[in-house]
């Protein structure tokens, strides 16, 4: 079974009431939290209890996209659109159209892709590389990053229009130093990964 975001912590319920009552609508969502306090967790857990369920879940770490092929992993490409595309690509935003898509560390997208990402994101078009046509995808987006997104926006190396977008609702994940309440499930959880990984 898919492991779904809990928490025994008063402030890990906080986060998980505001998620609970914002996973069946279509805003966007924004995810904070310190590396490793389960972000992708919580966006997969979003997608589980949504009205999209059934569709794909696709995640996407935009902080290992080459800034060249970023474009084509998100919006696609056509064959032959640039050197090493022998064939087309349908991209992150058109495999997830019907589902959730997931922008992992959404920080780290250059600020060519962001206007691109924020044209998505106001009416679904996507037009993939090479492309002369748009298509469509209704995938509902969630982002997250552990840098401070609003600090990026102030610098100069965000878009504030694009921040709006993503940020409908804020999720913060409290890392486990302020819940450690969490800390014997997450050590059984962990013990039990080892377990069946040495037993399979």
């Amino acid at each position: 079974m898919e492991e779904v975001w809990t928490s025994r912590s008063l402030v890990g319920k906080r986060t998980l009431s505001i998620a609970l009552k914002a996973a069946p609508t279509a805003l966007p969502l924004f995810i904070a939290g310190e590396t490793g306090v389960g972000k992708e967790v919580l966006a997969r857990s979003i997608h589980r209890w949504s009205t999209v369920s059934s569709g794909p879940f696709v995640a996407v770490n935009c902080s290992a996209l080459p800034g060249s092929l970023a474009e084509s992993e998100l919006f696609g490409h056509l064959r032959g659109a640039f050197t090493g595309a022998a064939r087309s690509r349908s991209g992150a935003c058109l495999e997830a159209r019907g589902g959730t898509l997931f922008l992992d560390e959404v920080a780290d997208l250059s600020m060519d892709i962001q206007p691109k990402l924020l044209r998505f994101l106001e009416n679904g078009e996507v037009r993939p590389v090479g492309s002369d046509r748009v298509a469509m995808s209704s995938a509902r987006v969630l982002s997250a990053t552990h840098k401070p997104l609003e600090t990026l926006v102030e610098r100069g190396l965000f878009r504030e229009d694009l921040y709006y977008r993503l940020t409908s609702v804020i999720l913060e994940i409290p890392p486990l130093r302020r819940r450690p309440e969490d800390l014997q499930d997450l050590m059984e959880k962990f013990a039990s990964y080892g377990f069946n990984k040495s037993h399979a």
